[in-house]
């Protein structure tokens, strides 16, 4: 972001540009991430397909609609929810700072070029199929973050000298650029213990993934062929010449009748058809298919229902596997994300300032449960008017500050000596 910032403590030592230099050859390790499209490569990268002759890679796996889903939702549910600026306060409470540059930087534009939205479902995107993505981050004089640059995975080398991460870019120059490990925003899908390696979804699973992509490319030939299955044909054939052409001339006359929409295909006297192998609905495809969702929701630990799969959906468990893709899914990586970013935005001894990742928005209700439960705790004295009201993205109101509590209660004590009834009203 152009323009003079506002200062606000940072508690990172001010150090200048990470440098460009390469280090000392040591101990190195390429990040692992799927080929993006061209199939030659994957058997160089050691992700061969394992059960079926189909490769597995990003742009194949996000063929499969299980795959797109939980990707697409995923990485745009997380982008999507805000992220504040908290300060401790000496009472032990916290107030949100919404005019922090961290607050802009996550929130608005993440560098000159790119949303923050952008920045971070494109983060999120390379998570989930890649296994890992980077960021660098770019400060100023003072060593305060300006701005957030995503790196290319496939160009970037984990180096550890003397037991310290750096990680080498090959940006296209002579001499690449290293970056030290307290500049990067490095989030892993399921990071090694040294952080020099990390698996993928798509990578580990690969063996399920090209089980789908075969399921698909039959069902679609199948169709291709007017959903025609594979036969062949018995009668009086003498010669092994007679055969073939009989064997061309009805394969022909079956392409001839799929693209017609044809349904009645006339056969030599004596000549009978029989299909060969099974027929795709003795398969179950369907079935096959209802499998594998399950199977890519298992991968991604995500419940079926937001992947469309509604077969043994009610209305009951839909609203309770909400929950749980708030409680098990999102929340930990959220929390993944918000020790990655404290640590290296804020350093190690992050002071009186963090950030964390609201997830008020994706828990809200039906507008009667959630009126119901405001009411409730302002009734009750855990929120003002005013804080009720900012959940709902409404202007604070001059008296709203106060917290307010019902007055019939009393203690149990009081109410048997009786201290606490009205004056002027004889006893029942």
């Amino acid at each position: 972001m152009k323009g003079p910032l506002m200062r606000f403590p940072f508690t990172r030592r001010a150090e200048k540009a990470p440098a460009v230099a390469p280090v000392p050859e040591a101990r190195d390790a390429a990040l692992p991430s799927m080929v993006q499209s061209n199939p030659a490569l994957v058997s160089f990268l050691g992700m061969m397909d394992g059960a079926t002759s189909e490769p597995v890679t990003i742009d194949s796996a996000l063929g499969l609609t299980p795959i797109w889903s939980a990707v697409n939702f995923l990485s745009r549910t997380l982008a999507s929810l805000p992220v504040k600026v908290y300060e401790r306060q000496a009472d032990g409470g916290r107030k949100a700072i919404s005019g922090h540059p961290l607050a802009a930087l996550l929130n608005g534009a993440a560098n000159d070029e790119t949303t923050a939205f952008a920045w971070r479902q494109s983060a999120w995107g390379d998570t989930f199929t890649a296994g890992r993505q980077v960021s660098w981050i770019e400060r100023n004089g003072r060593g305060d973050p300006i701005n957030l640059w995503p790196l290319e995975v496939a160009k970037v080398t984990l180096r550890s000298d003397g037991g310290r991460l750096t990680y080498f870019y090959r940006d296209g120059s002579a001499l690449g650029k290293t970056y030290r490990a307290a500049d990067i925003l490095d989030l892993a899908f399921m990071p090694g213990a040294t952080r020099l390696t990390a698996r993928g979804p798509i990578a580990s699973n690969a063996k399920t993934v090209a089980l789908a992509l075969a399921v698909t490319k039959y069902g679609a030939k199948f169709f291709d062929q007017g959903g025609i299955p594979p036969f062949t044909i018995s009668g009086p054939m003498r010669t092994a010449g007679g055969a073939a052409r009989a064997s061309a001339d009805l394969t022909q006359a079956v392409a001839k009748l799929a693209n017609e929409g044809g349904h009645a295909l006339a056969l030599p006297d004596g000549h009978a058809l029989n299909v060969l192998g099974f027929n795709p609905e003795k398969m179950q495809m369907v079935e096959v298919k209802r499998l594998l969702v399950e199977e890519f929701a298992r991968i991604y630990q995500m419940p079926p229902a937001f992947l469309q799969d509604l077969t043994h959906g009610t209305f009951s468990n839909v609203e309770q596997q909400d929950l749980q893709l708030v409680k098990h899914v999102l929340s930990p990586w959220v929390k993944a994300w918000e020790a990655e970013a404290n640590l290296k935005l804020f350093g190690r001894a992050p002071g009186n300032h963090y950030l964390e990742t609201s997830l008020d928005a994706i828990l809200r209700g039906d507008l009667l449960s959630r009126s119901e439960a405001l009411a409730k705790r302002i009734a009750s004295g855990q929120l003002t008017p005013n804080e009720g009201r900012e959940l709902d993205n409404r202007p604070a109101l001059p008296g709203g500050d106060v917290l307010f509590m019902q007055g019939a209660m009393a203690p149990v004590a009081a109410l048997a000596k009786g201290e606490t009834k009205p004056e002027g009203k004889p006893d029942e």
